[in-house]
């Protein structure tokens, strides 16, 4: 298979941080003395691929939508820096997967986190060298499919496709006009693809032929 670049997604598709998220977010919210949820990985993964405002107003919704926003803030916060020093699960097989990819295509990341989330990711799990370029919603607050246009301009992509586990995903990457590799092994589902993948290591069969 011949394309130039790959875009992947984060959270489903190279890890899951699941645990890391919740034990991060809980240690935050304990502090908070009006807050009395917790949350658990399920939970956490349930809104893996959302953007803060949207989980501030699921999770944190019989606040005022300011005071949600206060709290997912300190949470998202407190995230990087616990990922920083505890990361998160890589997916099997994944940096012999990258190392491969990035020998002939250039690879990217584009996910709807909050700043400092991929960067935390790279800092634990050294992954950094793999990739040429990264941008997620915290950055500039743009939806996924938009900021995969932005990525693909500003590095004159031309031939990509997105690999990424959601409905979401999927939607983004056709509205951006690239492929889509659909991640099964991750979080979510898709309805349409042209790569269905049950591992990510399935990537280099796919790009050896």
């Amino acid at each position: 298979m011949n394309m130039e670049s790959i875009i992947f997604d984060m959270d489903g598709t190279l890890w899951d941080s699941a645990k890391s998220v919740a034990d991060s977010w809980n240690e935050v919210l304990c502090d908070i003395k009006d807050v009395r949820i917790r949350l658990t990985d399920d939970d956490i993964k349930g809104v893996m691929g959302l953007t803060l405002d949207v989980i501030a107003d699921k999770f944190f919704g019989s606040e005022d939508h300011s005071r949600s926003m206060e709290i997912i803030n300190l949470c998202g916060e407190h995230e990087n820096d616990y990922l920083r020093s505890h990361g998160g699960i890589l997916y099997d097989n994944l940096e012999e997967t990258l190392a491969f990819l990035s020998q002939k295509h250039r690879l990217f990341i584009v996910s709807n986190c909050q700043s400092g989330y991929i960067e935390a990711f790279f800092a634990y799990h050294g992954l950094g060298k793999y990739f040429s370029d990264h941008i997620c919603w915290g950055d500039n607050l743009l939806k996924k499919g938009d900021n995969i246009r932005f990525i693909m301009e500003k590095n004159g992509i031309t031939d990509a496709i997105y690999v990424g586990d959601t409905q979401g995903d999927c939607d983004s990457a056709y509205y951006a006009g690239t492929r889509f590799a659909y991640a099964s092994y991750g979080f979510g589902t898709a309805n349409r693809y042209d790569i269905m993948l049950k591992s990510v290591d399935e990537l280099m069969d796919f790009f050896r032929e």
